[in-house]
């Protein structure tokens, strides 16, 4: 008898201690933990368990442990998870909108990537509604640069190369550029290169830096192509599902991480350029014959992207372009 009421009393206790309405999130990400998307979506989560007093616990799981990078999208819109991060171009094919920030030299400082934004985000919010998403924030890559096993001089320098893609945009970039599109995600970038299976890349310094890309690669040549963004999303009925206070301290957090996040990324841009030049990597400015022939390239992409975007495209481009 002694021994239940115990038991019943540090059931009690246990009950007491935690929130009445607690609740955990599963977030797959597709980065390593030392990226500093992972980092800050790490730090977006401590507020959310913060200002819920523990009430809504987002657990993190990093480098695609969890779902692949391709398939997280997916996995929130069925509801197999409530929250998740991925690249937005990756729903390209979805519809073109999503891949505006991809494109070629569209975008390329800060104070335009955050323009574009502004102009992109009503339509994102409008088609992830659609799929049964709601955005929380974004928060944008370094520019990307140029990785090679040698230098490039010309776009003729990177016909028949093997090229690293990860969505519609950078295969038809490379297609464009004569180079032979293959499908590779951020974790298998080492071996891809050290197994001959990719010889070029168009990433940021933070994934080159981050991928070790010293051990498998030469050159970095600063073409600053475009500023692209990744973007957390959560499933609208898991959000609706949640009180108001949670809801309105989930909306804090992800405004807080995407101020944060966009600071992060312009500190490292330089100091992850730092990083490939101490490790014995070439950093090369682009000649500008290369120049030339990328702008050519990023013309006709948009051109393109144009014809596929319609009338949402064209509202995009006017309200940048203002």
């Amino acid at each position: 008898m002694k021994l239940t009421n115990l038991l019943s009393a540090a059931a009690l206790a246990t009950a007491v201690a935690l929130p009445a309405s607690a609740e955990t999130w599963d977030m797959p990400t597709p980065y390593p933990d030392a990226t500093f998307h992972t980092v800050n979506i790490s730090e977006f989560a401590s507020d959310v368990s913060e200002a819920t007093d523990g009430g809504l616990e987002i657990t993190v799981h990093s480098a695609g442990s969890l779902f692949k990078h391709p398939e997280i999208s997916k996995a929130v819109r069925s509801g197999q998870v409530p929250i998740g991060e991925f690249f937005l171009s990756l729903l390209a094919n979805d519809n073109a909108v999503f891949g505006a920030d991809s494109l070629p030299f569209l975008a390329t400082s800060y104070e335009d990537a955050q323009k574009l934004w502004d102009a992109q985000k009503d339509v994102v919010t409008k088609l992830l509604d659609e799929q049964g998403l709601m955005p929380l924030y974004a928060v944008p890559w370094p520019p990307q640069g140029l990785y090679t096993t040698k230098e490039i001089n010309s776009v003729e320098d990177l016909a028949g190369l093997k090229f690293r893609t990860y969505n519609a945009t950078l295969e038809e970039f490379a297609n464009l550029a004569g180079a032979a599109p293959t499908q590779v995600e951020v974790p298998d970038i080492p071996q891809a290169f050290s197994t001959g299976r990719v010889e070029a890349m168009i990433t940021s310094p933070s994934t080159g830096a981050n991928s070790q890309a010293w051990d498998f690669l030469s050159h970095y040549t600063d073409i600053q192509a475009w500023i692209p963004k990744n973007i957390v999303v959560v499933n609208k009925r898991a959000f609706q599902r949640l009180d108001e206070e949670t809801q309105q301290a989930v909306l804090d957090a992800a405004a807080a991480a995407e101020t944060r996040g966009w600071e992060m990324s312009q500190k490292e841009t330089d100091e992850q350029t730092a990083v490939l030049e101490e490790n014995g990597i070439t950093i090369v400015e682009p000649s500008e014959e290369l120049m030339t022939g990328l702008r050519e390239i990023g013309e006709q992409m948009l051109a393109n992207w144009k014809e596929e975007a319609g009338e949402d495209g064209a509202a995009l481009l006017d309200a940048y372009q203002q």
